[in-house]
């Protein structure tokens, strides 16, 4: 049966250009397609969502489960030509630090596994995926696509640990006034960052995105291509790179694919290995 789409906030309302769409492959190719063949027309921060979305695209290709208009599966397009392409992580700090504060609003237990994965607990309620074009030394463009679980009641990938809002929380939520207040944060953090001359925006962006980290505290069970090792989390460095103390106390550093978390998860008895995934 076809779900019916109920607004709360209509487009005119939005803080931010929307697009709503019933039905698109991945909200990343459409943007991506509309900015390339009308570029001088789509404006800074415009935001495209789907209702259904039939092959939403995650990190090294993988797909994204969401059940139609029961979440919100959207992307949304910077022009953030006054960023370095070697600063380019602080793009991907600002967008998981304004889903995680907003996050915060509805629930406990929300933090950013690096480099931008949002988990409740152990468990994962949003994928985000970055695509950045360059401009010389410089970001052209950049546009994000994020999939957020809100009120989907079951999943039925082989995901190993998603979660939903709803699930968390057992009621249902606005997805339109959800998104319309990460789009407020997202414009928030973008516009502090762009006026600031003397990097204390990002100083500080880094900082509350350093708090916000998933196993912030104490040591825990990683591997490399070495094998496995305990570690605590010492700082993630401008360029994103996460840095880590082993119980030798020797610092390691690594980018973002040459690391993996090993989680437990509740239904199983051993640890699985998930691995960090490139940011684009």
């Amino acid at each position: 049966m076809k779900k019916e789409l109920n607004l709360m906030i209509t487009p005119a309302e939005f803080p931010v250009p929307l697009i709503i769409l019933p039905e698109t492959d991945s909200t990343n190719n459409y943007l991506t397609q509309l900015c390339n063949e009308q570029q001088s027309a789509v404006r800074e921060f415009t935001t495209v969502i789907a209702e259904r979305q039939t092959a939403g695209k995650g990190q090294r290709g993988n797909s994204w489960e969401s059940e139609d208009c029961r979440n919100i599966t959207f992307s949304f397009v910077l022009y953030p030509t006054f960023i370095e392409a070697r600063r380019q992580f602080i793009l991907s700090q600002i967008v998981s630090l304004s889903i995680k504060e907003e996050l915060d609003q509805w629930t406990e237990g929300i933090s950013i596994k690096w480099p931008n994965d949002i988990y409740w607990n152990e468990k994962k309620i949003c994928g985000i995926l970055i695509e950045n074009d360059l401009s010389g030394h410089h970001i052209g463009r950049s546009i994000s696509g994020i999939g957020v679980n809100i009120n989907q009641d079951v999943f039925r990938s082989n995901a190993p640990n998603p979660i939903s809002l709803k699930q968390i929380t057992g009621k249902d939520h606005d997805r339109y006034l959800i998104l319309a207040n990460i789009m407020k944060r997202v414009k928030e953090y973008y516009t502090l960052l762009q006026a600031d001359t003397s990097n204390n925006a990002a100083d500080i962006i880094t900082e509350r995105y350093v708090r916000s980290l998933f196993r912030r505290n104490g040591f825990h069970r990683y591997a490399d291509a070495d094998g496995e090792f305990l570690a605590c989390l010492l700082r993630v460095e401008p360029d994103g790179r996460f840095i880590l103390k082993d119980q030798t106390g020797k610092e390691r550093g690594y980018l973002f694919h040459e690391v993996q978390y090993l989680l437990l998860y509740p239904k199983s008895t051993s640890f699985s290995k998930v691995s960090f995934l490139k940011l684009e």
